[in-house]
């Protein structure tokens, strides 16, 4: 469990709301289950993590490893590409990563942001630290969630509890294996469209290069952060309610719903202020997907239990895992 804290407790709440009005949406729209784009037709392959406290919130690819990030204890877990399991890389706790959530690959740097304990990480692939950062100490509650890696090099960060993004220079990111303690700088000011609720969750680069896509949980919505001037824009879509990891490529972004139990398959527009949903999707055995990344012709799914971690109830399956899907 997350530690009983009041941060903790808001965070519940908002889960079990969205939860409950999930349920209720879904069961306004079963007609439309029998959509031909909607349903179990997915072939996938499960992946094994090697971790009894697993808890996968997050995954990513390069192009010789597989990357989960546990939220339970922060251990960061890797498996070659085709491997038939993830077994333990980074060892929880090291360095004071006691939680894990977004996990990032960027040239030979692994990124892993700190959950509610306001820190991150970048290593070498090697697994040697390069520098601890930790969120400004305002005393405000902290959800140091994903991570996007700009065309510059630059790295933006979502903290979920305060309506901002941080930027991790380039240079620090490929700077020696030093260990450094750094404190996360504010890029970015973020209206606060949901008082009260999540902010920024999922971000990625933009296909433009110039901007950020970032996804709202609790709402469902996404948004377009240009870099040059911070200007924030609505994305013209359809609301996505429990959007958590997302993941870009070309102009399509495949969007992990964890409260859905769904991964949608959104197109962006050229000038990039509007997106059609194309796709909607589940799988057999989809618990709670929270991280999604692309990998070749495939997609990764996180099946985090998160509802099971956040509220203490029996594990879904005492083997945590990863799901590999048909990209298409």
């Amino acid at each position: 469990m997350f530690p009983r804290t009041t941060t903790h407790a808001a965070w519940q709440r908002a889960l079990l709301s969205l939860t409950v009005a999930s349920a209720a949406l879904a069961a306004l729209a079963a007609p439309a289950a029998a959509a031909p784009a909607h349903g179990h037709e997915d072939s996938g392959r499960t992946i094994p993590i090697n971790g009894n406290d697993a808890f996968p919130e997050s995954v990513a690819a390069d192009d010789h490893f597989i990357y989960a990030a546990g939220i339970a204890d922060g251990t960061v877990y890797r498996g070659r590409l085709g491997a038939k399991a993830l077994d333990p890389f980074l060892p929880g706790g090291r360095d004071g990563r006691t939680q894990a959530t977004g996990v990032k690959v960027t040239g030979d740097r692994l990124l892993v942001a700190g959950a509610f304990t306001g820190r991150f990480f970048v290593y070498t692939k090697a697994g040697k630290l390069v520098a601890a950062y930790t969120v400004p100490g305002t005393g405000e509650p902290t959800l140091v969630n994903d991570a996007a890696v700009a065309p510059d090099g630059d790295v933006y960060i979502t903290d979920s509890l305060r309506a901002v993004v941080y930027r991790i220079p380039a240079a620090e990111v490929n700077a020696p294996a030093t260990g450094a303690q750094r404190v996360l700088h504010v890029a970015y000011h973020l209206p606060d469209y949901v008082d009260g609720q999540s902010n920024g969750n999922g971000i990625v680069a933009a296909p433009d290069g110039k901007s950020l896509i970032i996804g709202y949980w609790y709402s469902g919505a996404l948004y377009r952060l240009t870099l040059a001037t911070g200007e924030v824009r609505e994305i013209a879509a359809p609301p996505l309610p429990s959007a958590d990891g997302i993941a870009l490529r070309g102009d399509t972004l495949y969007v992990a719903r964890s409260v859905a139990n769904e991964i949608d398959t959104v197109r962006i527009s050229g000038d990039g202020a509007r997106a059609t949903v194309v796709a909607e999707r589940t799988y057999p055995g989809a618990d709670t997907p929270t991280g999604i990344a692309v990998s070749g012709d495939r997609l990764l799914v996180t099946n985090s239990q998160m509802d099971t971690y956040l509220y203490g109830a029996p594990l879904t399956s005492p083997v945590f895992t990863l799901e590999s899907l048909p990209l298409r």
